[in-house]
């Protein structure tokens, strides 16, 4: 079975096939950087990260844009707040972004292109809009008029004839004056007094934030893409409005695909500030929540359903995902070059087992894998499959920390070693990789790793940060035991010494 994807534009599930064999063009709408990333960023990127991993893994060279909106009014109420220039917002939330997507473990795009640095592609399909008679100007300001786009709607489903009683009320006279129809939508805004503004054939002003879109998408991937990701919330009106001005200014299809994400709820209600229910990606984090749990829970849901987020989801997510990291870093602390090793003689036929996966079985789970994955990207049938080869890991596991084993050498032509390398392999197409803790810094090797210790590190802070102090004292026990002694420094900072 082929990939199969469910696409907006048609409402159907559909065959995927790129425009260029085994070559995909993505863009995905990225962040309006006047703030740190939420919980509904999480899941969209989460989601989009297991499609382009997934794309890579069978072969694929994938194109993957995604920008940055470092021009708002957002961005640029919260420089008023903070005293401080539009840019320092938005370089400083882009540089938290990264931070953020890093500990997620989402693969960076190729490119990252800001509308800032897209200007003159901005100007030039304004421009090409209006010798086309689909934009006007009006005392600085430029809009896009609907109506000359004959399909304005076919992505939302939205019709201007049934939608004009709901725009009547929400548009003031001033604009209604100023506009043909009430939904006409502004490709660049005249500059106010004391704004940041840029000069173009209109004035100084800046562009709107629909068109930046569409000339990024010009700019780095052509006229028609592959496939244009986004959360639901911007079907309508962003793109609509994208697919409007890009087809008129182009004469061509903007996508084949698209493809958008559910929201997030918290607790039943929509995550929202004025709720109070808001959650940022580094606040779970810091308060030691694990990125690779956090992953687990996203995936749990399908792409396209609401995900509920709870305390009690959260934690069974957190307890499903340390069962199967336990299984994960059977490999990486036991390995051959660690003398990973094998039962005592009375109990060796465990590695070696006649079980039912063979060679040739795990070729089967991995065909099903990528059945599941094939069916509009099944995370939740996906991870059912990797708990699955995880269970008898799990059980060799615990035979280990009761320490029933004697190093010996070969494990590595063992269906048990097969097995976890499966595990592995299709966990990675999922972004899920082991997570390691100090315990294991002490039982793997004698060399000193000074990534084990890195993280240990980072442990024992996220467990001070949550007033865990018995397990962040045992977490330099440990590291004591294995010669690290760690030097707390004042502003937060810890360094170490071998003792």
């Amino acid at each position: 079975m082929s990939l199969r994807l469910t696409n907006t534009l048609t409402g159907r599930i559909e065959n995927f096939t790129p425009l260029s064999p085994n070559e995909v063009t993505i863009y995905c709408c990225g962040v309006t950087v006047y703030d740190l990333c939420h919980l509904g960023h999480a899941r969209s990127y989460i989601s989009w990260d297991v499609l382009h991993r997934y794309l890579i893994w069978q072969g694929n060279k994938v194109t993957f844009i995604q920008n940055f909106t470092d021009i708002d009014d957002k961005i640029l109420n919260r420089a008023y707040k903070e005293n401080c220039a539009m840019s320092e917002v938005s370089e400083r939330n882009i540089a938290e972004f990264h931070s953020d997507m890093n500990a997620l473990g989402i693969l960076p795009p190729t490119r990252m292109p800001r509308a800032t640095k897209c200007l003159h592609e901005i100007v030039s399909m304004i421009s090409e809009l209006e010798k086309k008679g689909a934009a006007y100007s009006i005392e600085g300001d430029v809009y896009f008029s609907v109506m000359k786009h004959r399909n304005y709607g076919k992505l939302s489903g939205r019709k201007l004839s049934e939608q004009q009683h709901n725009v009547e009320g929400r548009v003031t006279k001033k604009e209604e004056a100023r506009k043909q129809n009430p939904f006409d939508f502004a490709l660049w805004k005249g500059a106010k007094d004391g704004e940041p503004s840029f000069n173009s054939p209109w004035g100084h002003g800046r562009p709107g934030w629909h068109i930046e879109c569409s000339a990024m998408v010009l700019k780095e991937l052509g006229e028609t893409i592959d496939i244009h990701l986004g959360g639901s919330d911007l079907i309508f009106p962003h793109h609509e409005n994208e697919i409007a001005q890009s087809e008129v200014a182009t004469g061509k299809k903007l996508a084949q695909f698209w493809l958008h994400n559910g929201m997030v709820n918290v607790e039943g209600q929509k995550m929202s500030k004025s709720l109070g229910n808001f959650t940022t990606i580094r606040a779970l984090l810091e308060k030691g929540v694990s990125a690779m749990a956090l992953r687990l829970f996203v995936l749990q849901a399908h792409y396209r359903k609401p995900l509920d987020f709870t305390e009690e989801s959260l934690g069974a997510a957190s307890s499903g995902w340390k069962r199967l990291n336990t299984a994960l870093n059977l490999g990486f602390v036991y390995s051959k070059t660690l003398d990973w090793p094998n039962l005592n003689s009375s109990t060796q036929n465990v590695l070696n087992q006649k079980e039912s996966t063979t060679g040739d079985s795990f070729s089967e789970i991995r065909q099903r894998f990528i059945d599941v994955l094939n069916d509009d990207l099944n995370t939740s049938a996906a991870l059912a499959i990797l708990f699955e080869i995880a269970r008898p890991l799990k059980s060799l596991t615990n035979k280990l920390e009761q320490g029933e084993f004697k190093p010996i050498q070969g494990i590595e032509n063992t269906n048990m070693h097969k097995r976890w390398e499966t595990l592995v392999e299709l966990a990675s197409v999922l972004g899920l990789k082991a997570e390691k803790d100090a315990k294991e810094l002490i039982r793997s090797t004698n060399d000193i790793d000074q990534t084990l210790i890195s993280e240990a590190i980072e442990k024992r802070r996220q467990a001070k940060m949550t007033k865990d102090f018995t397990k962040a004292d045992q977490i330099r026990q440990e590291l004591k035991k294995q010669g690290i002694e760690l030097i707390d420094k004042p502003g937060g900072v810890t360094d170490w010494i071998k003792s």
